[in-house]
């Protein structure tokens, strides 16, 4: 906060933040909106004046609403580190903030990976915003320093200042939205916190995060990498790419969104002292996959994309077929936004499977994990 006032005046004179604004918020007078930006004393001021507003109007335009359940595990006076599925590059934590702005509790910090900050602005946003930076693609001697301070950060946050973080359950999002905790993240946050793995994980008071959308606005991006990767094995994301997939996601349709809290999971882990490194990790991944998986919200396209998928009819009784007929035209809609040339019948089949299976993927995980939670 010290330097809040400093920083918002530097970024609003950077043309490309004023593009981006004049974009995402067509009807504003920037001049208008850089007052109430300068009106801002510092963090906490700026998400509740501004971010809270843009998010609201953003699920008046993209969604049919933003739901939440399980909220009454978050107890106001404890710091947590929310654990969730990744969904959306900017939205994620977003969305589970605005839930807690809507109830007045704590926002989290949020970590954000630094392939995102392309440009100058958006280091700055999403610093006031409360965020901080993930260090990626970093050679290996590096790469381990950058997660020793990243996971100090965390315990720091957590312990010393009781501020709650979110981060991600995986780097990059889960292109077939099978979702599934990395064990890499869980053993960068055991680096710090000076006792052994188990204790070092418990004192950060895990709490794992389900969203949920109806319709992900970047489905038909994933089937175009899918294509382009299939087609190339080398192919990479340009930072136009990832530029547009933000764009998407923030502006494109959504339909409902839930957001699902599961419970701390700090006692399950502090059950695994004395277990070995290897076991602490793939059970504490376990049960933020099972947080994750359980706390889905099922919607009709999962239904009809899983009977599909798997050639079943078991979930037939589930929707109906003029839900099944609105299932059919959004996907085949979707398809013909793949701006790939050349795109053969049989790699239209394929997209076509792919983008099934990831809408099928949140159903068959929540089933499954309802034999192993």
């Amino acid at each position: 906060d010290a330097s809040f006032a400093e920083q918002i005046s530097r970024m609003v004179k950077d043309p490309g933040f004023e593009h981006a604004v004049r974009w995402v918020l067509p009807d504003i007078e920037y001049g208008d909106f850089v007052q109430l930006l300068e009106s801002c004393e510092g963090k906490r001021d700026f998400q509740y004046k501004i971010m809270m507003r843009f998010l609201e109007n953003l699920e008046r335009s993209t969604t049919s609403g933003i739901t939440c359940t399980g909220i009454e595990n978050v107890d106001p006076s404890t710091a947590y580190s929310f654990i969730s599925n990744h969904r959306d590059i900017v939205l994620d934590a977003s969305f589970i903030n605005l839930c807690f702005l809507r109830r007045g509790l704590k926002t989290s910090e949020v970590a954000i990976g630094d392939n995102l900050l392309i440009y100058d602005w958006i280091t700055h946003l999403v610093k006031l915003n409360g965020s901080f930076i993930v260090k990626r693609n970093l050679p290996t001697r590096q790469a381990l320093d950058a997660a020793k301070q990243l996971s100090g950060y965390i315990h720091h946050a957590i312990t010393t200042k009781g501020e709650s973080i979110w981060i991600a359950q995986r780097q990059g999002r889960a292109k077939d939205s099978s979702d599934h905790t990395q064990e890499s993240v869980i053993k960068m946050l055991g680096l710090a916190g000076g006792g052994t793995l188990a204790a070092n994980i418990s004192e950060l008071n895990i709490l794992p995060v389900a969203i949920s959308y109806e319709f992900d606005p970047n489905d038909y991006l994933k089937a175009r990498e899918w294509l382009l990767r299939h087609r190339d094995p080398e192919f990479k994301k340009s930072q136009h790419d990832d530029l547009f997939s933000m764009e998407t996601g923030l502006l494109g349709m959504k339909g409902r969104v839930h957001i699902a809290f599961a419970g701390c999971i700090s006692p399950l882990v502090k059950a695994l002292e004395g277990e070995d490194k290897q076991e602490v990790v793939r059970m504490v991944c376990r049960h933020i996959d099972c947080g994750i998986h359980v706390g889905y919200k099922i919607f009709p396209i999962n239904y009809v994309a899983y009977d599909r998928a798997f050639d079943s009819e078991m979930y037939a009784d589930r929707y109906s077929s003029e839900e099944a007929d609105n299932v059919t035209k959004y996907i085949e809609g979707q398809l013909d936004k793949v701006d790939v040339p050349d795109i053969t019948t049989q790699e239209r089949n394929f997209m076509r499977t792919y983008m099934y299976t990831m809408y099928a993927n949140p159903l068959r995980n929540k089933l499954l994990a309802a034999g192993y939670c």
